[in-house]
């Protein structure tokens, strides 16, 4: 009986082990293998990966990796944390599957394999989504249903790939969040950058960075009468207080009175902002 291939039921879903020649267990030397270059997962976690390290030393490497043949070599097609693990923990040999598998189907295995292990960065899932996109020809909505995922879980992980790059940076080194990400592309493009600076340069949580969010998209009203320029001296006030407090600071300015405006975006915000101006409570 022929069997179909489907996403999201594991490898071997993908590429059954009985329908395959080699399918026996080898101990494959560990300097033999490298890695797949389009693994999807760019970073590993050193404290997850010290304690893989320390539980090969103790049972041994207890899953086999996958891999096909390259060269006089082998090339990982699933497996790299193991297969790093093993080189850490003093291994000179490591099981292996070997598989004769086409680019197309490494790749598939690959991305599968890391998708349904949940442990990749939130970028990285998201390039994971959208390779398995053009390696199909699909559509979100289909892709989804073939991995067992909500359409709008997908949608919103491929949106982190329209960020900037600075954004997407500071999210791989873990200073934003995906829910700073989702902020941070809820704002006009051309102000992106400087939304991520007050979000880094405040500390700002999700919520205080939704805040801003919104106060940014907020539509200004149309002033009734013609705005006073400001003199020279209280422009000079203004500019040096929205850069010592790192946000918006305004000055309505009068013949015999004013007023100087400091805008914040949630109680975190305000705590930070009374803190830079030596009124923080004790």
């Amino acid at each position: 009986m022929k069997r179909t291939r489907a996403l999201g039921r594991g490898l071997d879903a993908l590429i059954p082990l009985e329908d395959q020649p080699g399918g026996t267990v080898f101990m494959c030397p560990v300097d033999s293998i490298t890695p797949h270059p389009e693994q999807p997962r760019q970073r590993f976690d050193p404290q997850r990966l010290a304690e893989l390290v320390q539980t090969i030393k103790e049972k041994g490497v207890l899953s086999p990796v996958l891999v096909r043949s390259q060269g006089e070599g082998y090339q990982l097609v699933s497996g790299e944390r193991r297969w790093r693990a093993a080189k850490l923990a003093g291994l000179r040999q490591i099981p292996a599957i070997l598989r004769e598998v086409s680019d197309r189907e490494a790749l598939e295995i690959s991305l599968i394999e890391n998708i349904q292990r949940e442990d990749l960065s939130p970028l990285e899932e998201a390039k994971a989504y959208q390779a398995l996109l053009e390696l199909y020809n699909t559509t979100q909505e289909e892709l989804a249903g073939r991995l067992g995922k909500d359409r709008s879980t997908l949608a919103n992980s491929l949106r982190l790939l329209k960020l900037p790059k600075s954004a997407q940076e500071a999210l791989e080194r873990d200073e934003i969040t995906a829910g700073h990400a989702r902020c941070i592309l809820s704002v006009k493009a051309d102000q992106q950058e400087s939304f991520l600076k007050a979000i880094l340069a405040r500390g700002l949580s999700v919520r205080g960075a939704e805040e801003l969010a919104r106060a940014l998209n907020k539509k200004p009203q149309k002033p009734s009468i013609k705005k006073r320029e400001l003199p020279p001296e209280l422009a000079w006030v203004r500019e040096k207080l929205r850069s010592s407090l790192s946000t918006q600071v305004k000055i309505q300015h009068g013949r015999r009175k004013g007023a100087i405006i400091i805008e914040y975006y949630g109680n975190q915000d305000l705590e930070r902002i009374l803190k830079l101006l030596g009124l923080s409570p004790r």
